[in-house]
């Protein structure tokens, strides 16, 4: 089901806000949050299509300085933009490594460059404030706190509406913050190239559906992901507590505020290669049949959308599917089966 998101005008500026109220209703919802220079940024998970390397940009001479480029994607050409432009922070020169963010509102689809990709954060309305200070562009939503971390929420249709004003914001030799050298320019050009050649996304009724999300992740050198409706949060690495007398593929037990949470090895679990460093893999915190696990990994890699039409027949098995995307091939976790498995349940602590 699509989600909306109601909008108030801000009567001196034309521009839109999200109700607070807004966070009552996306309070089950994820965020997807990234750092751009020292800060953290989270948008909500439902409005982001893809995240993918920064490729290659064209910059047609009459763009205005809010907007770093333009991207052929999925047969759209959409706007690049980097959120420094409208903050006022002075804005370093990118790279390879710098991450794109791609965005959909209800109109318009664009992209955000961050420096890097942090992980995905559950929604609690009770952890948002107010922003101490003053943001005549509304780009900022509020703050949220987060294991003791203060994120800035991004109000994307502040952003959509900026852009339809083509503010040309302060004068900066574009250009110059890409990379020059041969090596970078290849890379980020074959980037664009591979974006390219992807199949369009599929548009119904004229408002974009962005079906069969997934995280995906690595166990050894094998690729898996699940779907995204399964994910609550998704930590880099936590303190487990072992259980005696659990079996072997309960890792033990995680205090995630206030609320233990079980730990799954799922290399043990799946009889795979069990070399873990607990204490430092990253885990994935799904909920299924009214149980929250924590599935223990070695490597998170990223999100993205894969039509439902393209996916293999459902099993009834650990995994549910297998399919190809990007030349990898990903086997699909089946949430359902391993959380209503009676084996994984921890009843005496």
């Amino acid at each position: 089901m699509k989600h909306y998101i109601r909008q108030k005008k801000a009567e001196e500026t034309g521009l839109y806000y999200m109700s607070s109220n807004n966070y009552l209703e996306q309070k089950k919802n994820t965020h997807l949050y990234f750092r751009i220079g020292e800060n953290k940024y989270a948008v909500n998970s439902d409005n982001v299509l893809e995240i993918m390397k920064l490729p290659a940009l064209d910059y047609p001479q009459k763009l205005p300085n809010n907007i770093i480029g333009l991207l052929k994607y999925n047969n759209f050409v959409i706007n690049v933009i980097d959120i420094r432009f409208f903050l006022n922070i002075e804005v370093p020169p990118y790279s390879i490594h710098n991450e794109l963010l791609i965005i959909k509102t209800d109109e318009v689809i664009f992209g955000i460059v961050t420096d890097k990709v942090l992980g995905i954060l559950p929604f609690d309305a009770a952890q948002v404030d107010a922003i101490p200070f003053v943001d005549n562009k509304m780009v900022i939503e509020s703050l949220y706190k987060f294991n003791q971390e203060t994120i800035f929420i991004i109000n994307i249709y502040a952003i959509e509406n900026l852009l339809k004003q083509h503010d040309a914001g302060r004068e900066v030799d574009i250009l110059s913050l890409f990379p020059q050298d041969d090596e970078s320019k290849s890379i980020m050009t074959k980037r664009t190239l591979d974006i390219a050649s992807k199949s369009s996304l599929k548009l119904a009724s004229g408002e974009l559906h962005a079906k069969n999300k997934y995280i995906s992740f690595n166990l050894d050198n094998d690729s898996y992901c699940i779907e995204l409706s399964y994910v609550k949060e998704v930590l880099k690495d936590t303190s487990i507590t072992h259980v005696p007398g659990t079996p072997d593929f309960i890792e033990g037990i995680m205090n995630l505020r206030g609320d233990y949470i079980t730990v799954l090895n799922l290399k043990k679990f799946l009889s795979l290669n069990t070399n873990y460093n607990k204490d430092k893999n990253p885990v994935i915190i799904v909920k299924c049949n009214e149980l929250k696990l924590a599935l223990l990994i070695d490597r998170i890699n990223e999100l993205f959308e894969f039509q439902e039409d393209n996916i293999g027949e459902q099993s009834e098995s650990y995994f549910s599917n297998e399919f190809i995307y990007n030349e990898t091939l990903y086997t699909v976790l089946n949430v359902d089966r391993i959380t209503s498995d009676k084996k994984i349940i921890i009843t005496d602590m």
